[in-house]
């Protein structure tokens, strides 16, 4: 690329000592926490959860069921003491022994179904939830990738889905078994002993007070720690995709630090989220024991006076300590579900961004001539700072049109106007006569080619790379475009051929291999305009020769840009635009712009004589006129 498309984030602080952009890992952590709205995130989970509603309804019949069956123990056990053993009917005891354990081999076999149908509503609602936030990053614009950690968005869709699926599986059934647990255990207490059942809801209100207090913190510690984690992504990703630029430049330790500092900090805030949420059990677990103290010490009082029995006693005890264990579940799932709150709240929020969009009177082009016009086009990543200023071509179908200028000039940003990665600031592009914005972005797209200095190869079989130009594609046509493009004798020299499994990212193949196969899936595409960033630039004499031969058959009747430092490339163009500082200073052919012994004969001259093109000749240079 000729210049860089990443612009810093308004008042963002210098860059760390790597060079990670501003819009990456680190300003994730200095990112101003926004207020959420609890109500509405659980609102939005539910929208996953809908479909499954019948699942969800047999759920929770099944986790009464299973609730009330294992009430049944402390009841039955108070008839035994009573009845049975006070009696000394041994055979009655043993058939009521008999009853409890057969209620608690169902509570057993209850919770484990339950858990099963649970798990599987989770999985189904997150796999939902996950094909959706990948479908709207893909239709996001490049600005907003940009300006965002890459990592930071794998965690969102890994670690952040997976704490989402983890909580969803357990949180619904234990929330109905412990609101309908503590229902049962209300009405079975007062049915007992009212003064008894009086005592034991002294404790509620304070239980309830400290499960406010405490899910309020861990709410916002869940939020931080995720927030951290992908800040952590963020530099493990850009960290192992730029290892060869830290070693070349002896980094390692630099990095480490870096990493180190993050790291630490993720362990702080994961320890302060978990310290809050660690308190919750131990204190309604103190709480709950002092009531269970006082409901002793008063049923003690009570059996001394007759007023209850001492089946009574041990059965009312039994369910007081029954009364605190749906409290306990219900303090420590709100601690967990704020942990399930953070990580939808950061999935919502990329769900959120606004999508690349087609204007509402977009219409299809019928058919493409390859006319190009850019009409006074002004453009900016960052308000305020301009990168193009008034720029006007005109590409006539199947002319060559050259962009040279030096880097950071605005070479590449023509190309992202062109294909409408970010739209014009001030100005229009059209194609035929049409302002590009008023063509739907996919038929756009179609339309333009684009071979680059870096190509992107995906893991799969060459056949595979080649096809994405057009996945309809028979071999046969595959591997025409694999001669046009001069790539056929290389790939038939592979182990496999076509069949050949590429590496991450080609690795297994040298720069000019990947160019080729590049420029083979650009000639099956067939696309009306052709763009060439800087597409020959890093390969040796060689191979450059090879790539040139492919390029011209690939460009012939067709309209291309093409965006070139090494000035050989551009001898045969049409007209020749020499852009910098954002402006168009020259234009012509290349003869005649020699013939102008202007900044392009400077520039021209300095690369065959191995000079570099001194500042004095840059400052001071007549602009000319734009016109064709």
């Amino acid at each position: 690329m000729s210049e860089t498309r990443r612009a810093p984030a308004s008042g963002a602080a210098p860059a760390p000592v790597l060079g990670f952009r501003p819009g990456g890992p680190m300003a994730l952590l200095r990112e101003g926490e926004k207020s959420r709205n609890a109500r509405a995130t659980l609102l939005r989970l539910a929208r996953y959860l809908r479909p499954q509603r019948w699942v969800l309804l047999g759920t929770a019949l099944l986790v009464v069921v299973t609730s009330a069956v294992d009430l049944l123990g402390p009841y039955l056990m108070g008839l035994a003491i009573d009845r049975f053993i006070k009696g000394g009917d041994l055979a009655g005891l043993a058939r009521l022994v008999s009853l409890m354990a057969l209620t608690y081999v169902v509570a057993a076999a209850g919770t484990w179904w339950q858990t099963y149908l649970m798990a599987g509503v989770a999985q189904r609602a997150v796999r939902d939830m996950r094909r959706d936030l990948f479908d709207h990053l893909l239709v996001l614009p490049l600005r907003f990738f940009d300006q965002r950690a890459h990592g930071d968005l794998m965690s969102r869709l890994t670690n952040d889905m997976e704490n989402i699926s983890n909580i969803l599986a357990s949180s619904f059934s234990q929330l109905v078994s412990s609101i309908f647990g503590l229902v049962g255990v209300l009405i079975i207490i007062f049915m007992l002993n009212v003064p008894l059942a009086v005592v034991s809801l002294l404790v509620m209100p304070l239980t309830y007070l400290l499960t406010r207090a405490i899910a309020k913190r861990t709410r916002q510690g869940f939020r931080e720690t995720q927030q951290t984690l992908g800040a952590l992504n963020g530099i493990i990703e850009e960290t192992i995709t730029g290892l060869r630029t830290i070693k070349a430049f002896a980094r390692e330790e630099a990095t480490v630090e870096q990493f180190s500092g993050i790291n630490q900090r993720l362990k702080k805030v994961a320890l302060r989220a978990r310290v809050l949420t660690s308190f919750m059990g131990p204190l309604m677990n103190m709480v709950n024991n002092l009531g269970l103290a006082v409901v002793a010490c008063s049923g003690g009082v009570l059996a001394v006076r007759g007023m209850a029995t001492v089946g009574e006693i041990a059965a009312f005890i039994n369910y007081a300590g029954r009364l605190g264990r749906p409290l306990n579940q219900i303090a420590q799932l709100f601690s967990t579900i704020q942990s399930a709150l953070a990580g939808a709240e950061r999935v919502f929020e990329i769900m959120d961004e606004t999508p690349e969009q087609d204007a509402a009177n977009a219409e299809p082009l019928v058919r493409v001539r390859g006319e190009v016009v850019f009409d006074h086009v002004s453009f900016g990543y960052e308000p305020g700072v301009p990168v193009l200023k008034d720029v006007s071509l005109h590409a006539r179908p199947g002319e060559m049109v050259a962009l040279v200028g030096p880097t950071g000039a605005g070479k590449t940003t023509i190309v992202n106007l062109l294909t409408r990665f970010y739209d014009v600031n001030e100005g229009s592009i059209c194609i035929d006569g049409r302002d590009i914005r008023t063509i739907p972005l996919d038929e756009l797209r179609q339309k333009l080619g684009l071979v680059l200095q870096d190509n992107f190869l995906f893991t799969g079989t060459v056949m595979e790379n080649i096809r994405y130009g057009k996945l309809d594609a028979t071999d046969d046509e595959v591997i025409a475009a694999a001669q046009l493009a001069n790539a056929d004798p290389f790939i038939r020299r592979l182990p496999h051929g076509y069949q050949t499994l590429l590496s991450e990212r080609g690795s297994n193949l040298s720069q000019g291999q990947r160019q080729l196969l590049a420029i083979a899936r650009a000639v099956l595409a067939d696309p009306e305009i052709l763009i060439l960033d800087e597409a020959t630039s890093n390969v040796d004499t060689r191979t450059e020769k090879h790539l040139q031969e492919a390029l011209m058959r690939l460009m012939k009747g067709r309209t291309s840009f093409v965006i070139a430092h090494r000035l050989s490339t551009v001898r045969d163009a049409n007209q020749v635009l020499v852009i910098h500082n954002g402006q168009v200073i020259e234009r012509g052919t290349h003869t005649s712009l020699l013939a102008q012994r202007g900044f392009y004969y400077r520039l021209y001259h300095s690369q065959f004589k191995g000079q570099a093109l001194p500042e004095s000749d840059l400052r001071g240079l007549p602009a000319l006129t734009q016109a064709d």
